[in-house]
């Protein structure tokens, strides 16, 4: 637009300077329109334009639906094995060589998901002496009865036991010696009961308490003005446990008290120049916090806490354990390593030491045994859904491990006493077990200990090697076959003069090698019907008579037979 305006512009100038000037004179008429008056008024146009206002409705489809429902037939189940009949009662009676007889009767509720209850009795004794040894008889008789309740929120249990054993010192073939004056007897009786919360809330705690009392006598001397003479013995248990889950850690805390009153005697006075009155009040406190985590959809698991002890026994102590365990499970539970720290106080009783070794002295001194260290790991899986395993070794230092010799002090050499001793122990083990359903059973372990004892010239009477076998047949659940296998060797024995297979140390004591143990029974059942069946036992098919204490041999080979009811 602007050069045009400057192009007219130009041209103008143009024209003007082009033309010359001229003049005209002339006359003429111009008629000039009338003026009129418009009639209208003037308004006000509004240039607004309202648009027009479309309204367009939404399309509404209604269409018809129809629904049908198939119908479904219940269904039905065929059960191939439906569950075995119970019966609340079972009788077992047998007699085997040597008049052996055998007695076992037990009573249990069915099916019930809120009541358990039963009772159990059982007879075994011997009126057989071994080759050699006179008076080698025995008798063992024990009862129990049992109660519980289950429900969602807690659990009830509780059973009381009364146990009875009797025996003789036979370890000395002397005919000299009187029946009675070899006896002895155990009296064992006893309760425990406890009670566990179940609160699935994971908000809130967790918990379970239990009681224990338990009662343990050796026999009364035969002399009544001798009454306080014997071993007498009463522990109490008070034990508690909580966890509370949080996320993927537990906490968990164990409280437990455990008391153990032994008296031999009366206090301050003997009974004899050598032998005075024991009496020993022993009490463990025990607090045992732990933490345990989860991770890796449960494959890794680790623990860890402190075991804090507080032994009050001949004086006060304080012992501190630690508690830490790792484990991972590789290709869905098939190889699962672990590796591990604990230590731990356990308490040592009359009734436990008899346990291991029947022909104690009434009289012992008795030292808790404590494990300040031990270190474990290895690895356990499932080679397939039959065959399960487990490879581990551990490395314990151990305090005060009970030693059982031959007593020549109270006795006359066919007791045994207790000495404690500080050891390390090496101990190599391996395990494997296959089950078929219920048709075929076999689990094997077998074990190699290494002793490195500080006082003593070895750890008397612990075997070095040991390897058992458990197997169980069933065959067209008419024929039952059970197989038994304990081998020991490397155990040794202190003897107090030379012997046949005695050896004399460097240092002048004397070792008896002990030999080796093999033990094996071969049990057989034919079942008549599910209520009725027949029984043989053959024990010690190896017919050795090894020496399972120093002089003190077991029962050679014996069979017994017999029949079991069910009603």
């Amino acid at each position: 637009m602007k050069n045009l305006s400057v192009i007219i512009a130009l041209f103008s100038f143009l024209a003007v300077f082009g033309q010359e000037d001229h003049t005209i004179n002339a006359t003429g008429e111009r008629e000039v329109e009338k003026a009129y008056r418009m009639a209208i008024h003037p308004d006000i146009i509004d240039t607004s334009l309202q648009t027009p206002i479309v309204d367009y409705p939404l399309l509404e489809l209604q269409v018809e639906t129809k629904t049908d429902v198939e119908k479904i037939n219940p269904a039905s189940m065929r059960i191939k094995d439906k569950l075995k009949q119970l019966y609340s009662s079972y009788i077992k009676a047998g007699i085997g060589l040597e008049l052996m007889p055998l007695g076992e009767f037990y009573y249990n509720s069915q099916r019930s998901r809120k009541y358990i209850y039963g009772a159990h009795i059982k007879h075994l004794s011997s009126w057989g002496n071994i080759a050699g040894f006179s008076n080698s008889t025995f008798d063992r008789t024990r009862g129990s009865i049992f109660g519980g309740i289950n429900e969602k929120r807690y659990t009830l249990r509780g059973d009381f036991h009364y146990n009875n054993q009797g025996l003789h010192y036979y370890s000395l073939p002397i005919d000299t010696l009187s029946r009675d004056s070899i006896a002895q007897r155990y009296s064992d009786l006893g309760f425990s009961a406890y009670y566990a919360g179940h609160v699935k809330d994971s908000a809130k705690l967790n918990y379970k308490v239990g009681l224990t009392y338990n009662n343990f006598l050796s026999k009364k001397p035969l002399q009544d003005s001798l009454s306080d003479w014997r071993a007498k013995e009463n522990r109490f248990d008070v034990t508690s446990s909580f966890f509370y889950k949080l996320n993927r850690e537990t906490y968990a805390l164990d409280a437990n008290v455990r008391y153990n009153g032994y008296k031999h005697g009366i206090a301050d006075s003997s009974l004899t120049a050598i032998d005075t009155g024991i009496v020993l009040n022993n009490t463990i406190i025990n607090l045992r916090p732990t933490i345990t985590t989860q991770s890796k959809d449960n494959k890794f698991r680790a623990r860890i806490g402190v075991d804090l002890n507080f032994d009050v026994h001949n004086k006060t102590s304080v012992y501190i354990y630690p508690i830490a365990e790792v484990k991972y499970s590789m290709f869905n539970d098939i190889f699962i390593p672990y590796v591990g720290l604990r230590g731990g106080l356990k308490q040592t009783t009359f009734k436990s030491l008899t346990r291991q070794n029947e022909f104690l002295l009434p009289n012992v001194n008795m030292l808790n045994e404590h494990t300040p260290i031990d270190f474990y790991g290895g690895i356990k899986g499932t080679l397939s859904r039959r065959v399960s395993f487990n490879a581990g070794v551990s490395f314990a230092n151990v305090r005060n491990k009970a030693l059982f010799i031959t007593d020549t002090l109270y006795s006359i050499g066919n007791k045994f006493n207790v000495v404690f001793d500080t050891m390390a122990i090496t101990t190599i083990e391996g395990s494997i077990s296959y089950q078929l359903i219920e048709k075929l059973k076999v689990d094997g372990i077998g074990r190699f200990y290494s002793y490195s004892v500080r006082n003593n010239n070895y750890a008397w009477n612990l075997p070095q090697l040991q390897f058992i076998l458990r197997g169980s047949y069933n065959l067209y659940d008419k024929f039952i076959f059970n197989l038994d296998l304990d081998l020991e060797g490397g155990r040794k024995a202190l003897a107090y003069g030379p012997g046949e297979g005695v050896s004399l140390e460097t240092n002048g004591v004397y070792v008896k090698d002990l030999g080796f143990i093999a033990d094996a029974n071969l049990g057989a059942e034919y079942r008549y019907n599910p209520r009725i069946s027949a029984f043989l036992q053959f024990n010690n098919i190896a017919t050795v008579s090894y020496q399972r204490w120093y002089n003190a041999p077991v029962h050679g080979f014996q069979v017994m037979g017999g029949v079991t009811f069910r009603f």
